[in-house]
């Protein structure tokens, strides 16, 4: 990925990304992307998911209920084999 340099940045235009950084808690690098994607009308940037669904897959309810069912077994105690 590419980065660029601005230089001369108006002290308004300054002024003014820093307060849309502020306003959206967002650092100023995050800030121009944003503004650069807006004024391109390119669609909004696609969060990244903590949960890694997007790489490991997700289950249905159903798939779910299989594997709880499948390994009900392992929650159970032998008392006889922890005398």
């Amino acid at each position: 990925m590419k980065s660029i340099t601005i230089h001369n940045l108006e002290p308004e235009l300054e002024k003014g990304i820093a307060a849309e950084s502020k306003r959206l808690g967002l650092s100023l690098n995050k800030t121009i992307k944003k503004l650069l994607r807006k004024s391109m009308n390119l669609p909004k940037k696609q969060a990244k998911k903590a949960d890694f669904s997007d790489i490991a897959g997700t289950w249905t309810q159903e798939e779910y209920d299989e594997f709880e069912r499948n390994t009900a077994v392992f929650e159970e105690i032998d008392e006889e084999m922890w005398k």
